[in-house]
């Protein structure tokens, strides 16, 4: 009983200890292009893996790592004849994950340059956004 109080002491001692920042969760998304599949992951831990569509032929989704920008809940493309976007994280310039109506293209290339999930994953991630605070989430995008 003696050893429990003392590791039961010394877990609540160290929760003192960690940094303020560290109770915030870290989601990364973390997008393959060459296999079209997005690996979402929480502090760490796989948490969901989904089939995306980034760009056709002709278009490009770029590559690197990037911090949220904004979110936008119901958005429609300004570019595309006002194409829905539902659930966007916008990541770098005009570029975002977000839902589409195409689900059916899900697992092969073909956007403009964002990137599609099926609406129902892209609430998800935005949830998941919404709660951990933009400055926790993470965009990468690699071939």
């Amino acid at each position: 009983m003696k050893r429990f109080a003392a590791l039961a002491l010394l877990a609540g001692s160290l929760a003192f200890l960690s940094p303020v920042g560290a109770s915030a969760a870290s989601v990364v998304a973390s997008v393959d292009i060459s296999t079209q599949t997005m690996t979402v992951t929480q502090n760490g831990f796989v948490k969901y893996r989904w089939k995306v569509s980034t760009a056709r032929a002709g278009k490009v989704t770029p590559t690197g790592a990037w911090k949220a920008k904004w979110l936008s809940k119901n958005h429609r493309s300004s570019r595309y004849g006002g194409a829905p976007m539902p659930y966007s994280i916008f990541y770098s310039g005009n570029y975002a994950v977000h839902g589409t109506v195409q689900t059916g293209k899900l697992g092969r290339p073909a956007s403009a340059g964002c990137i599609r999930l099926h609406p129902s994953n892209a609430a998800i991630l935005y949830g998941m956004a919404q709660r951990v605070g933009l400055k926790n989430v993470k965009i990468v995008v690699n071939r």
